[in-house]
């Protein structure tokens, strides 16, 4: 049994459920945001599995791949940098209190 891309599609839809399972259900702002990152990761597997069985030996998949590594290391550094300041005003990073940041 040789592994095709169903096999890679199906492990990016099973993290990908995972993800959005986690964003769904956690009321913590650390465990939305590692679901957040399961998604994104989810899709670099769809992306990178999608260019090697379609486009062989291009790397239009591996650059896209790693433009969404870098965005989700950016988003990840932007949102502790919210989740301390919010975490410094209210001493807790519950979600259901953030709606006392209006301004």
């Amino acid at each position: 049994m040789t592994i095709g891309l169903t096999h890679f599609l199906i492990l990016g839809a099973l993290v990908f459920a995972a993800g959005l399972a986690t964003v769904l259900t956690k009321r913590h702002a650390i465990g939305i945001l590692m679901g957040i990152e399961l998604m994104l990761n989810a899709a670099n597997i769809n992306l990178v599995a999608f260019n090697f069985y379609a486009a062989g030996d291009a790397l239009d998949g591996q650059v896209f791949a790693l433009f969404v590594i870098v965005i989700a290391a950016a988003e990840a550094a932007v949102a502790l940098a919210i989740f301390l300041n919010f975490y410094n005003n209210s001493s807790s990073i519950d979600v259901d209190r953030a709606t006392t940041l209006r301004g």
